[in-house]
């Protein structure tokens, strides 16, 4: 039974309660607080649901809502009284509300913890997802108000609603009572809770841009009349490249008696068609856009390609333009591909989508690419052409100004089609979800970047998301340890994506070198040893090799158990009459073919020099995709001819995407990598194919390109290992860890500063906050005078040192702001007259005395919270390895023990930990526990924002912290945590 409103002071509207969603189809809904003026809205979705469903939301045939019925539905105070809806196209089709009770389930207001809640899903949309997003959201919005347990009474046979409870993965009790199960759930987040919401998040994303990279019918709006113009290329394309599906062209500004275009149907607008259409390629001029929109959603359809230009690369008003295109979109539940994108292409035999401005689809192959850049698009498109390289997927983003790489990484980790993601990226967007989805793809497949605008800091333009501050090369060592093969060229990226999509991942860094020239075996030894790879001394077959020679090298190598993968170097042989020869490339291929075909768990590369023929040999074998059926879909009747015209914004009433339209011409690239094919062997497949894929060989033009290739393979098979057992976090810390005592601390010095931006802690304040985690730090007294130093010396004992701790001389031992093992008080004194007369007063200097840790390496150890990346934690050696030459480590908080290992050993200059040059090891298990503890603080205290513990002297027993800095401020929104949701625009 709902109770009575009881009157409390009435809040404002809370704006941060608004989310985009992606349902369980992979359509898109908007949630809001319910106001005042929803009255008619609520009373339209009220008629819009069965009897069933009002009988199980009120336990009695409810036919209708009375007046007082809808006033209190639309009335909150957004405390004690919260209503959410769900909405698309402005309609409600989901509601939830919950109404705060006390002890005996009347209404009641805080401090009562515990609310009543009920839902209503429309019954065209349930199975949708409604009710589970709903829940999340009503949850965090109950838990912000100070609710810690939801109470729901629900009938035995609304199975639907029990599961959703069941489902969410909160701690739940259940009872019987009165004909109603009763439950009663705790809203503090569980893993299973994150666990659930995180994997509903990955599929309803995933089917997301599943929807749009294989529609059942595609619709292109703004078809020009005549041949050229964007609209035109993409149909034809879209017919070129045999597109299963049903084809629509659409302009207003057809005649009335045109019937067909191009064999495609052609319609004035959505409306005439008499199918719902899957997805809409949208290119008209950018203020014709929302008109083109508004059909759209009000006739169904399910995804956008906006290849309009004219938004957010054109300044303020574009980006505004461009946001309310977002806006206009997802209140129609669709989701955009760009604008200003080339478009999307999927190369499945029963899809052969080429919704794009790229005049050839590629062949079919096991690579999926995503692109901010529609100029890198076309590049990599064509690079990959030349190479004899299949994609599976090809998505040009544009402004990204909703589908985004983090989309495309949920998308490509489940499937079937894409062993290797390929990612051009000039921004992340949401880090923490970035590596988080990256992850758990690498887990199962490799995904490769490259990321541009590396010091720029830049966002897709029209975003309002936070810049990260944090620098490239921590962006990298991030990236490395979600397991992101990171890469700084494109063609580095192809390279990479060829070998990790036709060979098997090596188990070692062992490389044997054979070929017919000892220089261009020398020439790959050395890059190997460069590269950090352990290669075998190369076998010379002499010029005199012929192509027998090379078989029989391979499958020697292979069978050899030293070695864990092969490059192969070729240079044209020499004939019988002494001369070169250009050989023929055809003869070579079909050799090294049958020397894997036996199948090998190793890679195999090639590295060839002016070989005639053997590039287009290994191209011409390496496509993956059957020859395709030269006939269309009944709707599109005959096929047009493919054009490489290039289009371009016209004037009249041939509607263009201005500034889309041009495609340029790819950039010169350097001597192509090819690939060709085992007809069984390593690339065989190990997904859902029911039949092994052939095998690819990649071969490149240089020594070093292959090896850098090969290295990368090797890092992320090393990775994939250890990540298949992953690190954690020990119980040990649990024992001397005073949680609470931290957070009281913290909460009274944030008390004490009401400055948003927070503030530093003083030394004393700063040792107790870490002490509370195990971190000792050596105390320091002040001496602002020599006898204030001489009564410092003696309460903390000699030898002490003697350092200044004014800002401008921290840490700086080179400008001699610090004396080391003073021995007496005469000498103290000595030591404290040296200092004032080189460097000046005494209450410029702020001297301190401090007792003389043992001898050791100086270490820093640093935590800090980036708006956009999360807490990370850095490590590296004191002074000028670090502050200089940036030999610097980071990882993401939490840490497991497995990353603490890995930061202290990552540096390069990690030797001088572990005995460089004859010195004693120091104590890199202390250095690790220090690691794991601070750490845990950051993430267990968002509130700490910096801390740096510098220096930390490691001994070859135990360490000593000399130096802490800490900084407490109100921690940065999450955008990782909560629930689900899309950027808010």
């Amino acid at each position: 039974m709902e109770p009575t409103p009881e009157q409390s002071p009435h809040h404002a509207y809370p704006d941060h309660w608004e989310a985009d969603v992606v349902l369980r189809d992979g359509g898109t809904a908007r949630i809001r607080p319910i106001t005042t003026d929803d009255a008619e809205r609520l009373v339209s979705f009220y008629e819009q649901v069965s009897d069933e469903s009002k009988y199980y939301r009120f336990f009695a045939p409810y036919p209708r809502l009375s007046d007082r019925d809808v006033h209190r539905f639309t009335h909150h105070d957004y405390v004690d009284r919260v209503g959410l809806a769900v909405t698309i196209g402005g309609e409600f089709i989901g509601t939830v509300r919950y109404d705060r009770i006390d002890d005996t389930g009347r209404p009641a207001s805080a401090p009562a913890d515990e609310a009543e809640v009920a839902f209503l899903v429309q019954d065209a949309h349930q199975g949708r997802g409604v009710a589970s997003a709903l829940l999340e959201h009503i949850a965090a919005v109950a838990r912000e108000r100070g609710i810690r347990r939801f109470a729901a009474e629900v009938l035995p046979a609304n199975n639907k609603m029990i599961k959703v409870f069941r489902d969410g993965g909160y701690t739940q009790r259940r009872s019987f009572e009165d004909g109603s199960v009763h439950l009663t759930l705790d809203l503090e987040p569980t893993e299973k809770s994150l666990a659930v919401q995180r994997g509903r998040e990955q599929r309803a994303e995933a089917r997301s841009v599943q929807r749009l990279l294989a529609p059942g019918s595609v619709a292109v709006i703004g078809t020009g009349r005549t041949p050229g113009g964007v609209g035109r290329t993409v149909l034809r394309n879209l017919l070129a490249a045999g597109y299963t599906g049903r084809t629509y062209a659409v302009n207003r500004a057809f005649d009335e008696d045109l019937a067909t275009l191009d064999g495609v149907p052609a319609h004035r607008s959505l409306g005439e068609i008499d199918e719902r259409v899957d997805l809409a390629v949208i290119a008209v001029p950018a203020h014709r856009v929302p008109e083109a929109v508004a059909d759209c959603g009000e006739h169904g359809v399910q995804g956008l390609v906006v290849l309009s230009a004219g938004y957010a690369e054109r300044g303020a008003e574009g980006r505004e333009l461009q946001r309310e295109l977002v806006r206009q979109a997802r209140s129609y539940g669709m989701r955009i591909i760009g604008p200003n994108a080339f478009g999307i292409i999927n190369t499945a035999e029963t899809v052969r989508l080429n919704a794009s401005l790229a005049p050839e689809s590629p062949a079919r192959g096991r690579i999926g690419l995503f692109t901010q850049s529609g100029a890198i698009g076309i590049a990599l498109l064509s690079g990959l052409h030349r190479r004899g390289a299949g994609l599976s997927s090809f998505i040009s983003a544009g402004n990204r100004a909703d589908v985004s790489g983090n989309d495309f990484l949920q998308y490509s980790f489940e499937d079937p089609d894409t062993d290797v993601a390929l990612l051009y990226l000039e921004s992340l967007g949401n880090p923490r979800k970035f590596t988080r989805l990256a992850r758990r793809t690498a887990a199962v497949k490799p995904v490769v970047v490259v990321k541009g605008a590396r010091h720029s800091g830049t966002n897709p333009p029209g975003h309002a998301v936070p810049v990260s501050r944090i620098p490239d090369t921590t962006v990298s060592a991030l990236m490395r340890q979600a397991g992101v093969i990171r890469v700084d060229t494109v063609t580095e990226m192809v390279d990479a994506g060829l070998l990790l999509a036709g060979q098997p991942l090596p188990a070692g860094p062992r490389v044997a070198i054979l070929g017919n020239s000892e220089s261009l075996g020398l020439l790959t030894y050395d890059a190997c040893l460069a590269e950090g790879l352990r290669p075998r001394p190369p076998i010379d077959l002499t010029t005199a090799a012929s192509p027998q020679d090379f078989r029989d090298a391979l499958a020697e190598a292979l069978a050899d158990g030293t070695c864990d993968a092969v490059i192969v170097t070729a240079i044209p042989w020499v004939g019988e009459n002494g001369e070169a020869e250009t050989g023929d490339g055809q003869v070579l291929a079909e050799a090294l073919t049958k020397a894997v075909a036996g199948g090998s768990a190793k890679p195999v590369a090639v590295v060839h020099v002016e070989i005639g023929g053997l590039a287009e040999a290994l191209a011409a074998a390496s496509s993956t995709a059957a020859p395709r059926p030269r006939t269309v879909t009944p709707a599109a009747q005959p096929r047009a001819a493919t054009t490489a015209t290039t289009a371009r914004a016209t004037t009249g009433d041939t509607p263009t995407a201005q500034g889309a339209a041009t495609a340029p011409a790819a950039p010169a690239a350097p001597e192509a990598a090819t690939t060709f094919e085992a007809t069984t062997g390593p690339g065989a497949a190990t997904g859902p194919e029911a039949t092994p894929r052939p095998g690819r060989i990649p071969a490149y033009p240089a020594a070093e390109r292959a090896v850098r290739a090969l290295a990368e393979a090797v890092k992320y098979a090393q990775w994939r290992r250890q990540a298949a057992v992953p690190g954690k976090i020990p119980e040990f810390l649990d024992d001397t860890i005073d949680e609470a005592g931290a957070a009281a601390l913290i909460e009274a010095q944030l008390a004490t500063a009401p400055d948003p931006r927070g503030r530093p802690l003083s030394h004393d304040e700063a040792r107790e906050l870490l002490g509370h985690y195990g971190i000792d730090v050596r105390p320091t007294l002040p001496a602002p005078d020599p006898e204030a130093a001489v009564a410092a010396a003696a309460r903390l004992g000699y030898p002490v040192a003697l350092k200044t701790t004014a800002p401008h001389l921290r840490h700086r031992a080179d400008l001699g702001g610090v004396r080391l093992d003073v021995a007496d008080e005469e000498a103290l004194r000595r030591a404290y007259g040296e200092l004032t007369d080189l460097l000046g007063k005494p209450a410029e200097l702020l001297p301190v005395v401090q007792a003389m840790a043992p001898r050791g390496v100086d270490t820093v150890v640093r935590a800090s919270i980036d708006a956009a990346a999360g807490a990370i934690l850095s490590f590296g050696l004191a002074g000028a390895p670090s502050e200089l030459l940036g030999d610097t480590a980071h990882r993401l908080v939490p840490a497991t023990d497995r990353d603490a290992a890995e930061l202290i050993r990552s540096i390069r200059a990690a030797p001088v930990l572990f005995g460089w040059r004859g010195s004693a090891p120091v104590d890199t298990a202390a250095l690790e526990e220090l690691l794991l503890r601070l750490s845990r603080l950051v993430d267990d205290h968002p509130e700490v924002v910096s801390v740096a513990l510098e220096p930390v002297v490691v001994a070859p027993q135990g360490l000593t912290v000399l130096g802490a800095s800490v900084r407490l401020a109100p921690p940065p929104a999450r955008s990782d945590v909560g629930p689900r949701r899309l950027p808010n625009y």
